[in-house]
């Protein structure tokens, strides 16, 4: 059997991550079958739908890595194939009209409450022979007696009473067919085999398997994976870092990192953290799928980017960071930035601020701010000591790291100083910053010209 997954959002939002992390399980279990992944738009609610929001979920699906297979399909343009299958359910009895108000329906559902019975539509229009009118509903018939079972990849065995499930409107007084008719039709139509989602769709199964028996369709595997829940064990929420996947792009994470990260919060291989996306395929078999929710830790997150940045060739990693330069009012060579990188890879969590780090280097001298801490070393000597290496480093006949290096132990041991009496005033000068890389790498990364016009200008400030 060839597996088959989907992933079916609603271009009602940008893609969150519980979203993501949703479809990575999706097209990583087909990935590991050689199967299909498909991609589905489920923007039948047209006053909720956006095409900004659909074109944002496909930017953000790609920047992942997730590629899918097929054509891409939007339900608004199938509600003459769902309303086909809606006609074939009347057809054979496993449907029928409805002309009961919603206040009809709501007062049956409180007369069963008032039992302590389940709140549901009592089937007053089962047999009364109905046929198409206006204000009129499609009910399915749900069997007298029986129950509804499925072994969930997630939570195992599932069991429903059929009393329990309601006679569900199958298609709206407006015509437009509900989501579970919806969806059951897609998934079939589309050969779908195994439905990962959210364990808020649970209740749903049911119902949806009602359909496809109904209907004479294969059933597929369900599997529900429980939400993301934040560290504190509450509902997720932005104050979590519960954000769409396009901010945490913006902010400069690594979509691998992101990937890796999400995976992780709801399946396991042993104690492993880290895989290569290539690992994931391998191991992701639809098995160890916890079944307790997961704690979205953001400092976590925040780690395993900067292990995934560290681990970018340079080369890459210089051309996934000049777009945020760019952004920052920089327009520079990438190999100018990777030449700079070495000084701040360590140093950086994210493409962002790797990139605000290296706006120090592309700055007029004259444009150059200080910070308070830095300004602690332009004292009096500190200010000294730059006017005369300005000169000395003037002279120097190579511009290299080392002939720098040399040349400042050099002065240091000659005039019986500290180096903490030359190198914080450098780096104050050179980047205005009390704390950075080595000098002779800031200065190497500036320039000669340019080097000696910041430690020019700090050594002439008053004060």
């Amino acid at each position: 059997m060839k597996v088959v997954t989907r992933f079916a959002p609603s271009p009602t939002g940008h893609l969150h991550i519980g979203g993501g992390r949703t479809a990575i399980f999706c097209w990583l279990l087909a990935r590991h079958f050689g199967g299909e992944f498909r991609l589905r738009i489920e923007d039948t609610d047209a006053t909720r739908s956006r095409q900004e929001y659909t074109d944002s979920i496909l930017a953000s699906m790609k920047w992942l890595g997730l590629d899918w297979d097929g054509e891409l399909t939007y339900q608004s343009k199938r509600l003459d194939v769902y309303n086909s299958y809606i006609d074939r359910l009347l057809e054979t009895g496993h449907a029928y009209w409805c002309d009961c108000t919603p206040e009809e329906v709501e007062a049956m559902r409180e007369v069963a409450r008032a039992k302590g019975e389940k709140p549901r539509y009592n089937g007053k229009c089962r047999n009364r022979g109905l046929t198409a009118g206006p204000g009129r509903v499609v009910r399915l018939r749900v069997p007298d007696e029986g129950r509804i079972s499925f072994n969930d990849m997630v939570k195992g065995p599932i069991s429903v009473d059929v009393s329990e499930l309601d006679d569900m409107v199958l298609r709206r007084t407006d015509g437009m067919p509900t989501y579970n008719m919806a969806v059951v039709v897609d998934d079939h139509e589309m050969g779908v085999t195994h439905v990962i989602r959210g364990d808020d769709h649970v209740s749903n199964t049911p119902k949806q398997i009602l359909l496809y028996q109904a209907l004479g369709f294969d059933i597929p595997t369900f599997g529900h994976v429980p939400m993301i829940c934040g560290p504190d064990h509450q509902k997720l929420s932005k104050r979590h870092g519960a954000r769409a996947v396009v901010e945490y792009q913006k902010d400069g994470l690594l979509p691998q990192a992101l990937v890796n990260y999400l995976v992780r919060l709801g399946w396991s291989h042993g104690d492993q953290e880290i895989f290569s996306l290539d690992e994931l395929v391998q191991l992701f078999d639809g098995k160890n799928l916890n079944s307790a929710p997961a704690a979205f830790d953001p400092d976590k997150l925040k780690w395993l980017n900067a292990h995934y940045l560290r681990n970018t060739p340079q080369d890459k990693l210089a051309a996934m960071v000049r777009p945020f330069l760019e952004e920052l009012g920089y327009s520079v060579d990438e190999q100018k930035i990777q030449a700079l990188l070495p000084m701040y890879m360590e140093r950086a969590s994210d493409l962002a601020a790797l990139a605000q780090a290296l706006t120090v280097y592309f700055k007029p001298a004259e444009e150059l701010v200080i910070e308070d801490k830095a300004m602690k070393a332009l004292n009096e000597d500190g200010r000294h000591q730059l006017s005369v290496l300005g000169g000395l480093i003037d002279q120097l006949p190579e511009f290299t790291a080392e002939a720098i290096d040399a040349l400042l132990h050099e002065y240091v041991e000659k005039n019986s100083l500290k180096f903490k009496q030359v190198g914080p005033p450098l780096r104050s000068a050179l980047i205005g910053l009390a704390g950075g890389p080595s000098v002779h790498d800031i200065m190497v990364g500036l320039g000669k010209d340019e080097s000696l016009k910041r430690i020019k200008r700090a050594a002439e400030l008053a004060f």
